[in-house]
């Protein structure tokens, strides 16, 4: 195979700034790394001195800030932020309410932030709107429009806005929103998240029943046990929606005392206040591992301390060198300081330390990690505090009285008392899909290793000049290196080389758990369930999240209704040679008077109108065959294309007894313009649609069956878990820390 560096890949496409008549291009990764580390330094008072620290830790690769402040800081780029995501404002219950969310968001995707929402504040689908004697259409009406607005606004660099909605347990419409995605392939830009409530908690452990209520009014009463079911059964059939424990997450929250959390971003790892922003940046674990494999390897904390120190002042200065989409997420930015420092290589570090992922020695040592993490975090804050000032909304006793805060060691308490502290928030876990394969493609965030090893597709400019590489992880190289060996038949390492799909869903809650102790705002991690997994042990998840004190669970179950797979049937009855024109084999005889066919109607993003699609069939001895197909729309746009379609499809129906290969033709059309989701799958353009229509006839008349792949290997599992990438289009697509990310192409959807 061709020999290929992912770092190098990685960087050349997302991160190299081409320079421009002020700027000079960069020309290595060191390049990039020195021009970030000049841009943080810009406004400190000795430049030389912060530049040269915040340029070792970045060389090193000990800290790695967010994308998109490796992509932008000291270029030219001044329309885009640097922040990750941000929470929208609060919806206020009125068209110029809603659309003023809309305008706000459309301006914060634009410069390539996330967004998140909350949609409690709307009122339930039915209720009277006074003044036009109507009843209202709903919260999920509204995502929709977001949704669309969100598809036709491309991010810097090159990257589609992700978004996250939420909705309370208690809403009206939250039955609706549960199963929103499934009806719907409007909603597919977003996450969903149920805003779970003590109260709902203790409803359900009490059998009790449930009030969806809107503005203090009760609308409709439903039994809490079944409502927690629909949830479970359709994350467990649908990965959606995740749970979001939103009164601890009030209840934890450094600033309880001045604001009130309702979303997240849309990864979850950041619970924010409406116009909250997140600024993140993740320290390599593996970095700090001394004697790697060795019978005395151990972290290195003392340096892992410094480090953090450091990283703590570089993030801050990006609050104050940073553009901000709306003035208000500017002045939320400026009054609180917010960051999130988190970890990337947490399972490559565990292997280095011979810890399995997941046993109790490999918990342990994550704890110690993270406590370190964020002891270092507050007392650097608190050390910038001195010298530059305190965050602006601090309340030195009420924010000393806060849960986490209480929890942590007198001395910095007694600090902030005195002195105040730089950032009200410090530590999260984000998703790094990206940056840790710039890391060269060490474990992401604080999820195990998916796989070792495997191909990954390289497009050299254009869709035919395709080339395959092999990718192997950051610590089985290592091991490879110190074996002295090329490689190792994955059967033969060590015990401790685990994967994702032999980790335990207990054992994904204990390490969250463990990690969620010592992070002052949240966690984003996909607890991966095996497609087998029974729904009786699955529904329980959620509540051992709950009890293990986390305040957020996502979970991804690999099944037919995401990932489907249609297998062609043999067919049972060949069609006989007197029924057959002479001068054509295989053809079906001239039309019949009469024939019998089913309708299907589809709606598109392409297209404002609906399109009908009639298939009929030719039917002998109760045996199917279609015969012809018809395709009807108001939208005369695309006439003259559905005319030569309908009689192409009609002629190959006639002439060839499997004619299934039709279905690959026509799903393999791209439109250039983008496609949509059906029914979960992304379909690339409208021909795509009927070639899937045509798929599901044919399954209804016999002609093809539908098969779910079988998992009877560590390969095939790690398959089950892929899905099909909307920008490459390979099955390459895995679902971790709650964002998706392909393994055969740069597509991620969270950074």
């Amino acid at each position: 195979m061709k020999k290929y560096s992912i770092s190098q890949d990685i960087w050349e496409r997302k991160y190299r700034y081409s320079g421009s008549s002020e700027i000079a291009a960069d020309k290595s990764l060191s390049d990039t790394m020195r021009r970030v580390a000049a841009a943080c330094a810009q406004n400190e008072q000795d430049h030389k001195k912060w530049q040269d620290s915040f340029e070792s830790i970045l060389q090193s690769l000990e800290f790695i800030p967010g994308g998109r402040i490796i992509a932008n800081a000291g270029t030219s780029r001044g329309q885009t932020t640097m922040f990750n995501c941000y929470v929208m404002n609060k919806i206020k219950d009125s068209i110029e309410g809603i659309f003023d969310t809309v305008k706000a968001s459309a301006l914060t995707q634009k410069q390539g932030g996330g967004v998140g929402f909350d949609f409690s504040t709307v009122r339930p689908r039915g209720s009277h709107i006074k003044g036009c004697e109507a009843p209202a259409s709903g919260p999920l009406s509204f995502m929709r429009v977001l949704d669309s607005t969100c598809r036709t606004i491309m991010s810097a660099g090159q990257r589609r806005g992700a978004q996250m909605g939420v909705m309370r347990c208690d809403h009206p419409d939250i039955e609706e929103f549960i199963t929103a995605k499934r009806k719907n392939s409007q909603l597919q830009m977003f996450n969903l998240s149920v805003a779970i409530t003590e109260e709902f908690i203790k409803a359900v452990k009490n059998d009790t029943d449930w009030e969806l209520k809107f503005n203090g009014e009760t609308l409709k009463t439903v039994r809490a046990r079944d409502l927690w079911e629909t949830i479970m059964r359709s994350t467990y059939d649908f990965a959606e929606p995740g749970f979001l424990l939103v009164d601890r997450i009030n209840q934890m929250n450094n600033l309880y005392y001045c604001e009130e959390i309702c979303a997240t971003n849309p990864c979850g790892e950041q619970p924010l206040p409406p116009f909250g922003a997140c600024l993140l940046g993740s320290l390599n674990l593996t970095k700090f591992i001394k004697n790697p494999f060795g019978k005395n390897a151990k972290i290195d904390f003392k340096r892992l301390s410094e480090v953090t120190a450091v990283a703590v002042r570089l993030l801050d200065n990006v609050i104050d060198i940073s553009n901000y989409p709306l003035p208000e997420q500017r002045e939320e930015a400026y009054s609180k300081r917010r960051m999130g420092i988190g970890i990337t290589g947490l399972a490559d570090a565990l292997i280095f330390l011979q810890a399995k992922y997941g046993s109790p020695e490999s918990i342990k040592l994550a704890e110690s990690i993270m406590k370190t993490i964020t002891h270092a975090a507050y007392r650097a804050s608190i050390e910038i505090a001195k010298e530059k000032g305190a965050f602006k909304l601090l309340n030195p006793q009420k924010y000393c009285a806060g849960k986490f805060i209480s929890a942590l060691p007198e001395d910095i308490r007694k600090d902030i008392s005195k002195y105040g502290i730089r950032n009200s928030h410090l530590t999260s876990i984000a998703p790094t899909g990206t940056i840790s394969l710039l890391a060269d493609n060490i474990s992401s965030g604080l999820e195990p290793v998916f796989a070792f090893k495997y191909t990954r597709k390289i497009r050299n400019g254009n869709e035919e000049d395709v080339s395959e590489v092999e990718i192997s992880d950051y610590a089985y190289r290592q091991y490879c290196a110190k074996m002295k060996v090329q490689s190792v038949d994955e059967n033969d390492l060590p015990d401790y080389f685990t994967s994702a799909e032999k980790i335990k869903p207990a054992d994904h809650l204990n390490i969250q758990a463990a990690l969620q102790k010592y992070i002052d705002s949240s966690i984003s991690k996909t607890i991966n369930i095996p497609a087998d997994f029974p729904f009786d042990d699955f529904k329980d998840i959620y509540m051992q999240a709950y009890e293990l004190g986390l305040k957020g669970c996502t979970t991804f179950r690999p099944n037919e209704n995401i990932m489907g797979v249609l297998v062609k049937k043999e067919p049972e009855k060949e069609v006989s040679a007197a029924q057959l024109e002479p001068h054509t084999p295989n053809a079906l005889p001239k039309r019949p008077e009469e024939l019998t066919g089913t309708t299907y109607k589809i709606k598109t993003a392409q297209s404002p109108d609906a399109f009908y699609i009639t298939i009929n069939d030719y039917v002998e001895n109760g045996h199917h065959r279609p015969y012809e197909l018809f395709i009807n729309t108001k939208n005369l746009q695309h006439f003259s294309w559905i005319v030569a379609m309908s009689r192409l499809i009609s002629a190959v129906f006639r002439n060839n007894p499997e004619p299934a290969f039709l279905i690959d033709e026509l799903k393999s059309i791209y439109d250039p313009n983008g496609g949509s989701f059906r029914n979960g799958k992304y379909v690339p353009s409208l021909a795509a649609e009927i070639g899937y229509v045509i798929e599901e006839h044919m399954v209804k008349i016999g002609l093809l069956k539908r098969e779910t792949k079988s998992v009877d290997s560590r390969t095939s599992v790690q398959d089950a878990n892929k899905m099909i990438c909307p920008e490459c289009h390979e099955r390459e697509l895995v679902n971790q820390e709650n964002c998706l990310k392909c393994l055969s192409c740069n597509y991620s959807k969270c950074g």
